[in-house]
């Protein structure tokens, strides 16, 4: 992890054209190769970024990030204010609460409340960014990525469109569709993961548990 607080200017070039202006920000490089660019205004979520795979070339001024696509940032340095670089060792992963982690398992068992003719290919199917939930096929042999959670908010959908963008990358597996599933769904999370193309579903915790299910009653 390397992180660099300097006075620079950044522009984007490649399916649009995006200006940053000349002001203080903080660039951070992960070992992964992503460069994210950052204010102290955002809480989490950058003023612009490269995901892997990508380059950064830093040289010479101004530095260059690219991806395989020619798609290009460009930061113009003004000032290294301060640096840090270290390394952080190996991801030991999220470990997800109770509730989490039991929805999995339930939608794993359950695979169909995804839809009819869904067939379960494994859970914590693993990318090079982390392991997606769920990996299922659907009724037409369609990969289909499924992010669980209790709440279903902003950065369940950024998380769930991170997986997809890898996924698809992968000519065995594309076209992946991606499904957002959880408790309690936030409407703006839904209104992002629908723009996105990502289909939300509302889990119902008991019902899955069969709390509801009548199948060993007398009457």
């Amino acid at each position: 992890m390397r992180l660099v607080i300097a006075r620079c200017q950044v522009d984007y070039a490649g399916r649009l054209t995006a200006h940053l202006p000349m002001a203080t920000r903080l660039l951070l490089i992960k070992a992964d190769g992503s460069v994210s660019v950052h204010s102290d205004d955002r809480a989490y979520k950058p003023l612009n970024w490269m995901s892997p795979p990508c380059w950064l070339i830093d040289d010479a001024n101004p530095w260059i990030v690219e991806n395989k696509s020619g798609e290009k940032l460009v930061i113009t340095i003004d000032e290294v204010i301060d640096e840090i670089g270290h390394e952080l060792g190996a991801e030991p992963g999220l470990v997800k609460d109770g509730v989490e982690a039991h929805l999995q398992e339930l939608l794993a068992e359950h695979i169909t409340t995804l839809g009819e003719g869904y067939s379960l290919v494994r859970r914590e199917f693993p990318t090079a960014i982390g392991p997606v939930d769920i990996m299922a096929r659907d009724a037409d042999g369609r990969a289909v990525a499924v992010e669980i959670k209790r709440r279903g908010e902003i950065d369940g959908v950024e998380q769930l469109t991170r997986y997809l963008e890898l996924l698809n990358r992968d000519p065995l597996l594309a076209p992946v569709q991606g499904v957002f599933a959880a408790q309690l769904i936030k409407p703006q999370a839904r209104t992002l993961a629908e723009d996105r193309g990502i289909r939300c579903l509302t889990l119902d915790y008991d019902a899955l548990r069969g709390i509801e299910s009548d199948e060993f009653r007398l009457f």
